[in-house]
């Protein structure tokens, strides 16, 4: 299925919305994108100059009401099916990149048997162990690039699960290196910020 183009009118009100502190609740338009956006989700781009003022917003947390929702179900799910899509092909994706200003990531599991895709709401990373690496990281946001970023390798995450409890969880390797790519997103960084030189 294609992805709908939503016009980025639908976009300021989210973009004012993300500059509030703390957990609140998912916005009328934040629940329209959610439920009117196809199977796969239009992702943002840095080519597009009004998407790339959108990537750079900070998000916040979701509400307990809303790790709960309908909607926070519906949304880990497309967040997948858009990152696993053909035209995607990726191992993350972040909330900002499809237009939603919470701190949500799906993540493809390369240190678990059978590499599953799974989706961290309210997620942060609590500390960073070890030297930093280079590796090459390209992004759904940034088509057709790739670039040498130095990230670690060894990770303290922490999420939120369904009944508002937070668990932290140690990630290592390649994993590790893909959630601080996502989690940049939420602070409105792109791995091009931190290429040497940038």
């Amino acid at each position: 299925m294609k992805a709908r183009i939503i016009t980025p009118i639908l976009f300021f009100p989210l973009l004012l919305s993300a500059c509030q502190n703390g957990p609140s609740a998912l916005s009328r338009d934040e629940r329209q994108l959610i439920k009117e956006s196809g199977d796969v989700m239009r992702v943002l781009t840095i080519d597009d100059p009004s998407d790339s003022l959108i990537l750079r917003s900070i998000s916040k947390d979701f509400s307990l009401k809303d790790l709960q929702s309908d909607e926070l179900a519906l949304l880990s799910e497309k967040l997948i099916s858009t990152v696993r899509s053909p035209e995607q092909d990726g191992v993350g994706i972040a909330g900002p990149q499809v237009g939603i200003f919470r701190r949500i990531v799906a993540v493809q599991r390369f240190d678990k048997e059978g590499s599953p895709f799974e989706v961290y709401p309210n997620i942060s990373i609590l500390e960073c162990r070890g030297p930093k690496e280079a590796g090459a990281e390209g992004c759904l946001s940034v088509p057709n690039r790739r670039g040498e970023v130095f990230r670690y390798r060894d990770i303290d995450i922490k999420y939120s699960l369904k009944d508002g409890r937070d668990t932290v969880e140690t990630v290592k390797g390649f994993t590790a290196v893909i959630f601080q790519h996502e989690c940049d997103h939420l602070e409105g960084i792109i791995y091009t910020d931190r290429i040497s030189g940038n």
